[in-house]
């Protein structure tokens, strides 16, 4: 524990947040509960301190004008009060020092979380890093685009091809979606959670795996196939160069004579995306990007 301070009918607890090897920006920061009396027959309230967000979008688990503490953070922190009081009357406050800068790096505003960072979490327990946590944070991206009615959505695979949709639809920020690798987490959510519109924007590399029916597109989990590009390269009726080591080279030489490799691979993506979507009322368009953010191919309905 890093701070415990009793005052006069309160009381307040400091720890250090360790995220073991998940790369979370809050790793070190000081989480601090405070709980205070609260009014007879109030139960346990929740209260925003310095640092952690409150909610003013519609599509989150917790309601418009709430701290951002979601849903099971409370329940812990219920049961850890009831093992004192049966019914406690209390105010927890959690504070976040420095929180409100830390949270411009995360989704919060673009999900309406204004202030300061969220409190997440399922069990309180740090556990290898994994996916989890990356495909919820895209799950509410989409369930505040459908509360808040916006009709186009834009995942993109990082920030250059995030920049590069901006630039050409003007998105509102909560309309961008943070997809990283996680093209199925994204997909199967929308799936039964469909939006009108999507648009699917990625390095050339990144979503030639998805052409090939890849939905996980971390390098660990899947390759780029360079037979398989020099394959569709000569569908083309291209000459690939022999001695190509990367999708670059691929999308250099087709471009050095003519050819439409982006589009190619932008029409089986948006293919394999509409596989996953599996009849879901959702307009496709897949947008490929160079390393540069120059779009380079584009497949729509």
């Amino acid at each position: 524990m890093a701070e415990s301070v009793l005052g006069d009918g309160w009381a307040r607890a400091g720890v250090i947040k360790d995220a073991g090897d998940d790369p979370d920006v809050t790793h070190g920061a000081l989480i601090q509960t405070t709980v205070r009396r609260g009014a007879v027959g109030s139960g346990v309230m929740f209260k925003a301190g310095k640092g952690v967000g409150t909610v003013t979008k519609p599509g989150l688990p917790v309601a418009v004008g709430e701290p951002a503490i979601n849903p099971v953070p409370r329940e812990i922190i219920r049961l850890a009060l009831s093992d004192i009081a049966p019914s406690p009357d209390v105010v927890v406050e959690i504070s976040v020092p420095g929180g409100a800068e830390i949270a411009l790096q995360t989704w919060n505003p673009r999900l309406g979380i204004i202030g300061g960072l969220s409190i997440l979490g399922t069990s309180g327990i740090v556990v290898p890093y994994s996916c989890a946590a990356w495909i919820a944070s895209i799950h509410r991206g989409v369930d505040v685009a459908r509360a808040t009615n916006l009709r186009h959505v834009a995942a993109a695979t990082g920030r250059t091809s995030e920049e590069a949709v901006q630039r050409l639809y003007g998105l509102d920020p909560s309309a961008l979606l943070d997809m990283g690798d996680f093209a199925g987490g994204l997909l199967k959510y929308i799936r039964h959670h469909p939006v009108e519109r999507l648009t699917i924007a990625g390095g050339f590399a990144k979503l030639s795996k998805l052409a090939q029916g890849y939905l996980d597109l971390h390098s660990g989990r899947s390759q780029v196939d360079l037979d398989w590009l020099r394959r569709e390269f000569e569908g083309l009726n291209g000459v690939p160069p022999a001695d190509a080591v990367s999708a670059g080279a691929f999308l250099a030489a087709a471009e050095a004579q003519g050819l439409p490799l982006g589009d190619r691979i932008a029409v089986a993506a948006r293919a394999a995306a509409l596989e996953t979507l599996d009849g879901a009322p959702v307009k496709v368009e897949v947008l490929t990007m160079d390393r540069a953010g120059r779009i380079v191919g584009r497949a729509d309905a």
